[in-house]
């Protein structure tokens, strides 16, 4: 007999897989306007980079948060595409043999091993500038300052303060460039930048979208803190414990590389209990909204539940 909170999750994973789905006509859409105007095999990377998997929970909880501050989800689905193709060109280039090596993304080979490391390098930069130039388009908002915000706080969060910094500080981690060795606040700010940094503007993006008063962004910007915190703690312990067949990429690459986790450094029991309380934070952070913040406290849920 199916319980209320199975028929809960449930519903959210339809919800999800359908703005997944709407999602991915969108991204290719974008890109569809755009053939003709650079090189076929460019494009053919960048397709390969941004289409055909992913949960797109980032434009997701841009839609939500939109949806849940008073705005129609179409109005957000422009400022979601913006934030997963920035999100797309950072795997492409996380990718890269000069960074983590992988060979497997989604279940798929990573863009340099289906190209090459040449047209995977241009095609993450080619992601990265077509991020902005959607987000600038009238198209994405009618309100120049709502695309000005919606770019600042796209470029702060995927720039050298945030995820770019982020990649520096996990480079740095493994000893690149000397001994390194973080502790638990090291990790979290580690993580803060590289993974939680968009998560967070992704939920700040929906309130820009919605035009949300400073009170309201607030409450979200706390929310999306918490689960982006989650997200990674949750990944961490899905690489101590997955499979590459499960997970679509390569697992257990951060003891490989002697780098620090939270799982490494509390160990599993106490890194699992870490990414509830972030859990539970988050959804009190949505206490102001009632019941219709119910899809957003779904979605922390599912981040500290995944299995994939």
């Amino acid at each position: 007999m199916s319980t209320a909170n199975d028929r809960r999750d449930s519903a959210f994973a339809q919800r999800l897989a359908e703005r997944a789905a709407t999602m991915e006509t969108v991204l290719a859409d974008i890109l569809a306007e755009r053939a003709g105007q650079t090189h076929p095999r460019l494009l053919a990377a960048m397709r390969h980079a941004a289409l055909g998997g992913g949960k797109r929970l980032r434009p997701f909880l841009t839609i939500e948060a939109a949806v849940l501050c008073g705005a129609q989800a179409e109005s957000a689905w422009l400022a979601g595409a913006a934030i997963e193709l920035l999100h797309c060109y950072s795997l492409v280039h996380d990718d890269l043999p000069c960074m983590d090596d992988d060979d497997l993304r989604r279940g798929q080979p990573t863009a340099h091993r289906a190209f090459d490391e040449a047209t995977a390098i241009l095609a993450g930069d080619a992601l990265l500038t077509l991020a902005f130039e959607v987000l600038a388009d009238e198209r994405a908002h009618p309100s120049p300052a709502a695309r000005a915000a919606l770019t600042l706080g796209l470029a702060r969060a995927g720039g050298m303060a945030g995820m770019v910094g982020g990649q520096m500080l996990d480079l740095g981690a493994e000893g690149r460039w000397g001994a390194a060795s973080l502790d638990v606040d090291g990790v979290l700010r580690l993580q803060a930048l590289k993974t939680g940094a968009l998560l967070r503007f992704s939920v700040e993006a929906g309130g820009v979208v919605a035009g949300a008063d400073a009170a309201t962004a607030a409450r979200l910007s706390r929310y999306g803190a918490a689960v982006g915190a989650a997200f990674q703690i949750a990944d961490d312990i899905l690489d101590h414990e997955s499979d590459a067949a499960t997970l679509g990429k390569r697992t257990g690459k951060d003891a490989a590389k002697g780098k620090g986790t939270l799982v490494s450094l509390l160990g599993l029991a106490e890194a699992r209990a870490f990414c509830d309380r972030l859990i539970d934070e988050a959804t009190a952070a949505l206490d102001a909204f009632g019941a219709e913040a119910d899809v957003l406290r779904a979605a922390a849920r599912f981040v500290g539940a995944r299995r994939s």
